[in-house]
């Protein structure tokens, strides 16, 4: 199996530490600290009466999914593109869904999903979806 260009790994890998570092401070900041100043009229209308269960999917299923994939990075497993691929959707899922309970947006959920769509997009790149010449055309 041929490698992905020096480019896109190291992209991986930084968005990968990146979103893990992100996950593991918002989940230390809503288990530990109950959401660390984050308005807690954001739950009203919830499931959930304080950060620490939210605080809690995000360390272990966001932050797990990204750690799992840099892992695959680190072992050199054949795995570890798709698994950065799902680690970047798992990423987009959680802001999609934090917006759609809380009924709330700030900056930072659109930075988190931008990166989790770069994560994707590098990662897709990565498995081999870039044509190789890029403008090449079709035989007819």
């Amino acid at each position: 199996m041929d490698r992905a260009p020096r480019g896109i790994r190291i992209g991986l890998i930084v968005l990968g530490w990146f979103q893990l570092a992100s996950c593991l401070i918002g989940a230390v900041m809503g288990v530990c600290f109950d959401g660390a100043g984050v308005p807690h009229e954001w739950l009203e209308g919830t499931p959930f009466g304080s950060f620490v269960v939210p605080g809690l999917i995000l360390g272990i299923v966001v932050g797990g999914a990204q750690a799992l994939a840099l892992g695959a990075t680190s072992a050199r497993l054949r795995v570890a593109r798709g698994m950065h691929a799902a680690a970047g959707l798992v990423m987009m899922t959680w802001i999609f869904v934090e917006i759609a309970v809380l009924l709330a947006w700030s900056p930072l959920q659109g930075l988190y999903f931008a990166t989790g769509l770069a994560q994707v997009t590098l990662a897709v790149l990565a498995l081999g979806a870039w044509p190789r010449p890029f403008l090449a055309r079709d035989p007819s």
